[in-house]
């Protein structure tokens, strides 16, 4: 299975959550290809420090990370896409319309599997058919109040804090997220 982990410069949010991804399946990595892309990227940018910092701290290796722009193909070869923010959930599917079943935020993917029953699974033996469960009944979940909540802020430039509580937001979401796929690898 490929995840791709999408948000604007692929040099914070997305390559954070691509390596803390990775960390959490630990034995089970190898079952996954886990990448990331940036809607806005410069091609070969190193993962920015505070970035890298908090990947490390939460499990990942960022010293291999080097930016890429998203492209159609990137997209469109994704069994699983997940963006740091909606917008950049819609720029998935304006670039490959037919990842618009297989693409949500970090946080709408962890709060609908959170939400289900584990009736809700039942019959679900691989993680291209969880994908698929979580695209079927996500109209199930109510969505957040405020809408913003599905979306992890960018921490770009912003205080060693922000990048820590981000950081935990996206590992908090990738708890739920890397139990699931590893309950059906």
């Amino acid at each position: 299975m490929r995840v791709l982990f999408v948000c604007s410069g692929n040099i914070c949010r997305s390559p954070l959550g691509a390596q803390v991804l990775t960390a959490r399946l630990g034995r089970d990595a190898s079952a996954f290809t886990v990448e990331s892309a940036g809607t806005i990227a410069q091609d070969g940018a190193p993962m920015d420090g505070p970035a890298a910092v908090q990947s490390i701290r939460l499990g990942g290796d960022p010293s291999a990370h080097r930016s890429r722009y998203l492209t159609a193909g990137v997209a469109a070869s994704a069994d699983l896409v997940l963006t740091a923010e909606r917008s950049h959930r819609a720029a998935v599917v304006s670039l490959a319309p037919r990842a618009v079943q297989r693409a949500f935020t970090i946080k709408q993917f962890a709060r609908v599997l959170d939400a289900l029953e584990p009736s809700d699974l039942d019959g679900v033996s691989t993680a291209t058919e969880l994908v698929d469960r979580v695209a079927r009944l996500r109209g199930t979940v109510p969505p957040p109040s405020d809408p913003t909540d599905d979306d992890v802020d960018d921490p770009y430039r912003r205080s060693a804090a922000t990048h820590e509580r981000v950081a935990d937001e996206i590992d908090a979401a990738l708890a739920v997220i890397a139990d699931a796929l590893r309950a059906v690898r």
